[in-house]
């Protein structure tokens, strides 16, 4: 008698222990696919086929804080140059060209507005890259054009695709660049590299010369 009962609570114990077990197992399979289907969740990218959503997301170029300021201004989706937005603030964005393949908007602060124009200008004109760097270099040294305040800003924001989230107005893949402007500053001068150390380094482009600037690449998101 005393052994059949203790079989009884051996067999009892040992279901116990793998309905334990198994309620675990079930659990943790569960945990799994939840924490899979999370995973697997999307950002939904669409075509920027407006003008509003172009201005939200070439806005995405400018400091966060100051991104309601902002003038706007370059082609719109018919492909005329126009201001897109009026602003109150320190900043001007150019909007992305709808008409060319990727993602290219630049937010610059509004002292740089006459050097940016003259570019705009010279390039309608047929004007070269060369051309136009020559032109801009004897015209900054001679005092005929301003380039705006010592140390102003461009901010780049590029990338090779021209859908956004229209939630969050972020162009897919897109990344970073910055450029601050010293006009004339040399290697010397700043005591910059003339070439980055690291492919996010901060160095100094065109030293010398009336488009010398800082180019600072941050590291781009995974």
């Amino acid at each position: 008698m005393k052994r059949f009962l203790l079989v009884l609570v051996l067999t009892g114990t040992l279901l116990s222990c793998k309905n334990t077990s198994e309620n675990k197992k079930d659990g943790d399979d569960s945990a799994t696919v939840e924490s899979n289907t999370v995973d697997k969740v999307q950002t939904h990218y669409v075509p920027i086929d407006s003008d509003e959503a172009l201005i939200a997301a070439s806005l995405m170029a400018a400091p966060e804080e100051s991104r309601d300021g902002c003038k706007v201004i370059g082609y719109n989706m018919v492909g005329d140059f126009v201001t897109l937005r009026e602003g109150d603030n320190e900043f001007i964005v150019l909007a992305d060209n709808p008409k060319q393949s990727g993602f290219n908007a630049a937010c610059y602060h509004k002292s740089l507005e006459p050097f940016m124009a003259r570019g705009r200008e010279l390039r309608a004109e047929g004007k070269t890259g060369p051309e136009i760097f020559d032109i801009r270099e004897e015209e900054a040294k001679s005092g005929k054009l301003d380039m705006g305040q010592f140390g102003a800003t461009l901010h780049i924001y590029y990338g090779e695709s021209n859908q956004y989230n229209p939630e969050t107005h972020e162009v897919e893949g897109a990344h970073y660049r910055y450029v601050v402007y010293l006009p004339f500053a040399t290697a010397e001068s700043t005591g910059l590299p003339e070439k980055p150390l690291g492919s996010n380094h901060p160095w100094i482009m065109d030293p010398g010369t009336h488009k010398a600037h800082i180019m600072i690449s941050p590291l781009r998101k995974e």
